[in-house]
Formats: C-alpha cells, structure tokens, sequence
C-alpha cells in the first residue's frame, strides 16, 4: 500500500507549475492593454493637433475676413509677422503647435487665400493641414 503523503507531495508541483503559467498568461495580457494604451494616446495627440491646425487656419479667416480688403498683402508668409493682426495669430499658432511652420499666400486680384501648417510631433513625420479661401467683397 502506497502512503497518501507521497502522492499529494506530487500534485504540489503541478499546481505550483499551473501558478506560474497563470502569472505569465496574465503578465502578457497587461503588456498588450498597456502597448494599446499607448497607441491610443498617440493617435489622440495626433488627432488633437489636426484640430488646433483647424481651429487655428479658422481664426486666421475670419481675421482676414474681419479686416480692411487694402490689407489682404500683409497676410503673407513674409508680411505676418510684421503685421499685429497676424503676428498675434502666428503666436497662437507656434503656443498650440510644436514646432510650427506656415506657408501663407495671398492673390488680392483673385482675392484668395492659401495656408499651409506643418508641425512636428516629437520623432514621427511632419504632419500639414491646408486649407484655402476666396474672399467675397
């Protein structure tokens, strides 16, 4: 006859074996949520800074749209920042952008408007937002 104690000794094993597959099964799923966390919160700044792009080329319109037709020229890549409407709006644009860049021409006799902002969100490629308009007099 065979003593109990010696058969429950070797279950012990077993159970301490299924333990620890349980922890690493679990140690892999918290890896994964955490991976797609991160994901999430990169796609959720990106997103973001489109927006303030938007937002941001949005008030520049209705700045322009606001002023004197004769003034159309100051807003200009060259002109900007020259000019206190339009430095105020490209402030703005560099506090909410990183890394901001504009491209801003203007055609009084067609009386359109082209913006283009690109920015740098930290090691990822140049992100652009254009985005145009025709003044109506």
């Amino acid at each position: 006859m065979i003593p109990r104690h010696s058969s429950s000794r070797a279950q012990g094993g077993v159970v301490l074996l299924e333990a620890l597959i349980a922890m690493l099964i679990f140690a892999f799923g918290v890896l994964g949520l955490l991976g797609l966390q991160a994901s999430m919160t990169s796609a959720q700044t990106t997103s973001k800074f489109r927006a303030d792009a938007a937002d941001q080329a949005s008030d520049l319109f209705a700045l322009i749209q606001t002023d004197n037709f004769a003034n159309l020229a100051y807003y200009s890549t060259s002109g900007c920042a020259g000019y206190v409407r339009c430095a105020d709006w490209l402030r703005k644009v560099k506090a909410s952008l990183p890394g901001a860049e504009f491209t801003l021409t203007t055609d009084a006799a067609a009386g359109t408007v082209s913006l283009k902002l690109t920015w740098q969100q930290g090691s990822q490629a140049s992100n652009s937002y254009s985005t145009s308009m025709v003044w109506q007099q």
